[in-house]
């Protein structure tokens, strides 16, 4: 070995998620002040703002021998990653290092930019978009033609939350997500009404700024009550609605709307009796607004029900 400082190697990751250029101040502290910069790929979207800056940047591979060897006499030497990273320069520079054979540079990973919060999503609209494009048979697909996909991964969801099974929940939420992003990029294309995830993402946020004013606003809430009062009162203003019924989806499954509209008569503060028929369905239609007035959810309760009843049914197979 040799007594001669060794130098310094700075690898300086950045986050493709967040916007080129937008480096941290540590980050731009160590580009000003390397000796040499190295960067392995060309196209590199950091490149054109580190040329803004004044950065030389050369665009070299070198190999873990070869960067030690420019580390000598106490340079330092920033290497700007390609996106994919570079597995056999680090995995050299490590193979050295365990050699005890060579003075090895000091090594610093320095992060230039951190992907905040939500940023996969990023990651999950490109490749939407790619499938989009590629896929024959996504390619082809439409609102219409996907919307019996979104009611199935809705009810897989409720599913995987009565299970109280953890992976499974990640997984199927993972399935909603993707049927918003898919009807989103869908959009995207139509001639007359363009929209595009960022809207729906934009409107949501809209929404859900103004249904809590509580927070966003002047509004009070001390109670789960205030808050579900303002959420109602702001609905109602937005969707312009004349009646309490205006807005329940009939096509949903039976119990779930005998909830639904027992309950908008019960919040409303309205006089409507059940109808007094005999019939099944004006008893079921009564037992769902017993199960809402009690705080029950009528098909969770159903389903649990049901799922009982399948485990006596497979029981007495010898299952």
């Amino acid at each position: 070995m040799t007594s001669e400082n060794p130098g310094r190697v700075v690898l300086l990751t950045a986050s493709h998620r967040v916007a080129p250029g937008l480096l941290s101040w540590p980050a731009w502290e160590a580009l000003r002040g390397a000796d040499r910069v190295l960067c392995p790929d060309e196209h590199h979207p950091q490149l054109p703002y580190l040329r803004e800056a004044g950065v030389a940047v050369e665009h070299l591979r070198p190999t873990a021998e070869e960067l030690v060897a420019a580390c000598a006499g106490g340079r330092t030497v920033l290497v700007l990653p390609s996106g994919e990273g570079d597995r056999g320069l680090t995995d050299g520079l490590a193979r050295l290092a365990g050699s005890g054979r060579v003075a090895m540079p000091d090594l610093e990973l320095l992060p230039g930019s951190y992907d905040l919060p939500g940023a996969r999503l990023l990651d999950l609209v490109q490749v939407m978009d790619v499938i989009r494009r590629r896929c024959p048979w996504s390619s082809l697909q439409t609102h219409q033609g996907l919307a019996k996909y979104a009611i199935e991964e809705a009810y897989e969801l409720v599913e995987a939350i009565e299970a109280g099974d953890r992976h499974e929940l990640r997984e199927e939420l993972g399935d909603v997500l993707l049927q918003v992003v898919f009807h989103a990029r869908i959009a995207e294309e139509d001639a007359e009404e363009p929209f595009s995830v960022d809207d729906v993402a934009g409107t949501l946020v809209e929404k859900l700024i103004q249904r809590h004013p509580h927070i966003f606003g002047d509004e009070t809430a001390e109670t789960p009550e205030d808050v579900r009062a303002h959420w109602l009162a702001a609905k109602a203003v937005e969707k312009g609605r004349e009646s309490v019924t205006d807005g329940v989806p009939v096509g949903q499954p039976g119990l779930a709307l005998a909830a639904k509209l027992a309950s908008r008569v019960r919040t409303a503060g309205l006089d409507v009796p059940l109808p007094a028929g005999a019939g099944i369905g004006d008893e079921l239609l009564a037992l769902a607004a017993r199960a809402e007035a009690e705080g029950v959810d009528p098909e969770a309760a159903l389903r649990a029900a049901a799922r009982a009843y399948r485990d006596a049914i497979r029981a007495a197979e010898g299952l």
